[in-house]
């Protein structure tokens, strides 16, 4: 989800909710501590250059069972955010601590803001996966090094 599409989103709700992807409900005293532009620059394993932007909002449940987050409020403060740090219209990440610190993408089904699960995955699968070949064993491998070894040529 965009940050403008979630600007929009937060003009009818009365409470922010957000949902786990199991399902769970974050507590709903939950604070949004932190937004902000993370920029990713990184070389992927094909040796290509690459730049990700992404909006960060970091969710924490305090002590403070009483505390609610309105959309307004939500709404202002990454209005702030905005003017602040001259942010752009990216892609939204969430963060949000469990056991560890979970990155989550995020959308919204009936009223409410469901984290979805984020994976991993090779950026460069044509440069670093190996073509379909009849797999060598070992032995055939040990085979054949034994063969094409002459002793003192210094390859065994």
């Amino acid at each position: 989800m965009k940050l403008s599409a979630l600007k929009i989103l937060l003009d009818e709700l009365k409470q922010v909710e957000f949902i786990l992807p199991d399902g769970s409900e974050i507590p709903k005293h939950f604070h949004v501590t932190e937004i902000g532009k993370i920029e990713k620059n990184f070389v992927d394993c094909g040796g290509t250059i690459r730049k990700e932007s992404v909006i960060n909002f970091q969710l924490w449940s305090a002590d403070d069972y009483n505390h609610r987050l309105s959309g307004e409020k939500l709404k202002s403060i990454i209005e702030l955010s905005e003017r602040v740090l001259s942010l752009e219209n990216l892609e939204i990440e969430v963060e949000y601590e469990m056991d560890t610190i979970g990155k989550y993408n995020l959308d919204f089904i009936n009223g409410k803001f469901i984290l979805k699960n984020t994976n991993t995955d090779c950026l460069a699968k044509g440069y670093c996966i190996l073509p379909n070949e009849e797999s060598t064993s070992i032995e055939t491998v040990i085979n054949q090094t034994r063969s094409s070894c002459k002793s003192g040529s210094g390859c065994c």
